[in-house]
């Protein structure tokens, strides 16, 4: 049975299914320079997304430690992180990390993304008690536009895949031009026209469509929306974004039409 949160999306009409999320927490370091992994938890248990993607949620050298308490969130908001190999002491693939309420890790992949930086992508399928299955491709792209290209293209063939589970990739794409210079103008070659940018960055007077969800199937995806709260401006320099998305097989969809 799919969960109905209480909390509208559009218009006050309640959207019943999986409500997923897109956070850069900068490392837990808020807009005021406090380091402050507690209150970054916070807006995690306040978006209160069945699935969440993080990016930059470990230390990116060293022993890349992982900086959230994940036990207490799991404790207080039923969300488990998708387990990756590679460093002990990290949360995540190149500071991605995947948090999911009620279901199980069907199959997960880590993969590395061309570029001059380090950059990675986790690529999970989850079964949701919530409302189904789903991959989720997590991903950090670069700050160059020739890496963001090739890392697009690193991708689309997982995004395209046409098999039965739907496909959703959550991340900071770092592609703030919204024309055809864009390098997520790739994608839409295989999806057709992206959902609408939502700007998330910086948080206090959000300007630059960062964050995307972008999914290979349009239809199950809600109007996307930034989680805009006093909390959420303080605790990191992007906000999160967030969409409701529907599982139900498209013979349900159709019915419920």
């Amino acid at each position: 049975m799919r969960r109905d949160h209480a909390e509208p999306v559009t218009g006050g009409i309640e959207q019943p299914g999986v409500l997923v999320a897109s956070y850069n927490v900068h490392k837990c370091v808020g807009t005021d320079g406090r380091f402050d992994p507690e209150r970054t938890g916070r807006v995690i248990r306040e978006i209160d997304a069945d699935v969440i993607a993080l990016q930059e949620a470990d230390k990116r050298f060293g022993d890349r430690n992982g900086l959230l308490d994940l036990a207490r969130l799991e404790r207080e908001a039923g969300l488990t992180a998708v387990p990756v190999s590679g460093q002990a002491k990290a949360h995540g693939w190149h500071g991605n990390v995947v948090l999911f309420r009620r279901g199980s890790v069907r199959d997960v992949h880590q993969i590395k993304l061309p570029g001059l930086e380090p950059r990675g992508a986790v690529i999970a399928e989850i079964e949701l008690e919530a409302g189904g299955a789903i991959r989720i491709v997590a991903a950090h792209f670069g700050l160059l536009r020739h890496s963001r290209t090739r890392q697009v293209r690193a991708i689309l063939d997982i995004m395209n895949d046409r098999g039965e589970t739907p496909t959703l990739l959550m991340g900071d794409l770092n592609e703030w031009r919204l024309n055809g210079r864009s390098a997520l103008t790739i994608f839409e070659t295989a999806f057709g026209e992206l959902p609408p940018a939502v700007p998330s960055f910086p948080s206090r007077l959000p300007l630059l469509a960062l964050d995307r969800l972008i999914s290979n199937r349009k239809e199950i995806l809600s109007p996307i929306i930034a989680h805009d709260t006093p909390l959420a401006r303080l605790a990191s320099d992007h906000l999160p974004i967030k969409a409701w998305v529907s599982l139900a097989p498209a013979g349900d969809r159709l019915k419920a039409a």
